[in-house]
């Protein structure tokens, strides 16, 4: 073999070293990192990350369906009790569209789980509770707080 063969050879085995040392090592450190850190919670034995979209079939329907076609204003939601609807909205949506996309979610919410009293609760992207709204069915009313 050449000395340029041998020269080619050897500098390719160093890199393949090197590539294969960075990348366990950098994977091992992850790895640790992500056992010893703890997720944000939300509620007293929930943490925020394990939450599902919902607690019953239509009401994971029903969060798929609220985030998938919120073009980016919605993102996270859940249904709980086929009830109480919780968005969590994105930096785009501007303080003063916060009640009328909420309006919004009622009226999909009230469509898709009909004659029941309805909780909305939006929170803020940093997972702040920013505004709740009640529909009452015997009213037809929504109360905002």
């Amino acid at each position: 073999m050449s000395l340029l063969q041998q020269s080619r050879k050897l500098v390719t085995a160093v890199v393949l070293i090197l590539v294969l040392t960075i990348t366990t090592a950098c994977g091992g450190n992850v790895a640790q990192v992500d056992r010893t850190t703890n997720p944000p919670v939300v509620g007293r034995d929930v943490a925020y990350a394990q939450l599902e979209r919902g607690n019953t079939a239509a009401g994971q329907s029903f969060g798929n369906w609220v985030v998938q076609t919120s073009r980016g204003l919605v993102t996270d939601a859940y249904v709980r009790d086929n009830n109480k609807l919780g968005v969590v909205i994105s930096p785009q949506v501007r303080p003063n569209e916060v009640r009328t996309l909420t309006r919004s979610l009622v009226e999909g919410f009230r469509k898709n789980f009909p004659n029941q009293d309805l909780t909305i609760l939006v929170y803020a992207p940093d997972k702040q509770l920013i505004l709740t709204a009640r529909y009452d069915v015997q009213s037809n009313q929504v109360q905002y707080s």
